[in-house]
């Protein structure tokens, strides 16, 4: 039993259960109004009510929108944290204006990009890339920066080339500061997606909340905030699994 306790999924899943147990046993016991707080079990009714298929589109949506911003914040991300990473001009002149842009709030100026680009995927991928950029540059740039200073000096004196420099010394201590952004990213690649949708969609899980709330159905919208909290989980550990398998090495020993 005590074997049983010490695995890393069980104390989380009996914490998660309890929690249920006593939502559910104090809406019912307190008669909160399902418009206020639906019940678990209200909420397992809520996805009932949709079909599977339909529930399918909202989530490829969705899904569809947060890995395409995800993997463009990692394109553009890599080359200018190795810039500001080999270039103190470029990390005195650029890394300030990166700052500035992350903190113009992204729904302010969603409704800008909704009308530059339209009310296609192009819009709701540039502000779920507005989103999951900066954490990316940030971790990239620090793990690139946190290279030892004598296996750079030692590359230089053997003159090797630049890109040597970066692939085989820099990238390879960067891994653990890349896969932190990473994980970081790709739970913030689903809130960019759906803080798109709220502003110009016709689907997708977002929408469908909206759409939800809109018609006082509680339920339905927290089902569908169940249905993203599963897809942020699932995205954060496929990026942990790829870590894991690819990158063993970058792992703390406790956790290989």
């Amino acid at each position: 039993m005590e074997k049983l306790i010490r695995m890393p999924v069980v104390l989380p899943l009996l914490t998660f259960v309890l929690i249920l147990v006593v939502w559910e046993a104090g809406t019912r016991l307190f008669a909160v109004p399902s418009y206020i707080l639906p019940a678990p079990s209200r909420i397992m009714g809520g996805f009932e009510v949709v079909s599977l298929s339909r529930w399918i589109e909202h989530v490829w949506s969705t899904l569809r929108v947060a890995l395409m911003g995800f993997l463009l914040a990692i394109i553009i991300s890599l080359p200018i944290a190795v810039g500001l990473a080999k270039s103190r001009f470029l990390s005195r002149s650029l890394y300030p204006l990166l700052v500035v842009i992350q903190s113009v709030p992204v729904v302010a100026v969603a409704p800008i990009i909704i009308v530059v680009l339209g009310t296609d995927d192009a819009p709701r991928v540039v502000i779920t890339f507005m989103i999951t950029f900066f954490p990316l540059v940030v971790s990239m740039t620090t793990g690139l920066m946190a290279t030892p200073p004598e296996l750079i000096e030692l590359s230089r004196s053997l003159r090797a080339p630049v890109w040597r420099e970066i692939s085989q010394i820099r990238l390879p201590y960067a891994t653990p500061y890349i896969f932190s952004g990473l994980k970081i990213s790709i739970t913030l690649s689903v809130i960019g997606a759906v803080v798109a949708e709220f502003v110009a969609a016709e689907k997708g899980i977002g929408y469908f909340i909206q759409f939800s709330t809109s018609m006082f159905k509680l339920p339905q919208a927290w089902a569908g905030l169940v249905v993203l909290l599963v897809m942020s989980l699932v995205l954060f550990q496929a990026v942990s699994l790829t870590q894991k398998i690819l990158f063993p090495w970058s792992l703390p020993k406790e956790r290989k």
